[in-house]
């Protein structure tokens, strides 16, 4: 009874004016216009939920919701989709690399790519790089290069960044990929070459 109360409609006869959700009711006093609100706080309620149970890898503690209203199986958490990824790929790996600028970012990442060392490579401009060398602190402005490729090519890779780069020093720096949309690890495996 207590939410029908808060979704009750004013008569018609009184028009809002166009800047307010409230109006007035027979009595003089003001009745506001709940149902949106109910509405809304509901659906962030159950999005904000439903994201940290699927962020926390919980799909047993609101199967209902997974199931039902997402139409997934569940069972499947973000890890098993991680592991059916990896089952049909090769591991793959993310690496970062910084060029001195746009045109060695150019140059390098087309070799890569030529090479078949990795299936993409992003070029991120404008990047301010803070380090340390000769005894002080350096700042340059560079560009990041985000390598796509197989675990299995870091080895070449790197010896093809080290060969191929300006710097006494490249960085050539690896991350695993976990998961992900199975289709494109599936296109770096097969747009690179085997080792």
């Amino acid at each position: 009874m207590a939410l029908l109360s808060l979704l009750r409609v004013p008569s018609a006869s009184a028009s809002p004016p166009p800047y307010s959700h409230r109006r007035p009711t027979a009595a003089g006093t003001l009745l506001v216009r709940r149902a949106p609100l109910v509405g809304a706080l509901w659906v962030l309620s159950l999005g904000a939920f439903t994201t940290l149970c699927c962020r926390t890898g919980c799909s047993h503690s609101i199967p209902f919701l997974r199931s039902k209203l997402f139409n997934q199986p569940s069972g499947r958490t973000l890890h098993s989709t991680a592991m059916a990824s990896a089952s049909i790929t090769v591991p793959s790996i993310v690496v970062y690399v910084t060029v001195p600028n746009k045109e060695a970012g150019k140059k390098l990442s087309e070799s890569i790519i030529k090479e078949k060392l990795a299936a993409c490579v992003n070029r991120v401009p404008g990047i301010e790089s803070v380090y340390w060398w000769d005894g002080k602190v350096q700042s340059d402005a560079e560009e990041l290069l985000i390598i796509k490729t197989r675990e299995s090519l870091l080895d070449a890779l790197t010896e093809h960044v080290k060969a191929n780069h300006e710097y006494d020093l490249p960085e050539v720096i690896a991350l695993p990929i976990k998961g992900g949309n199975e289709k494109y690890l599936e296109w770096i495996k097969n747009s690179t070459r085997d080792v």
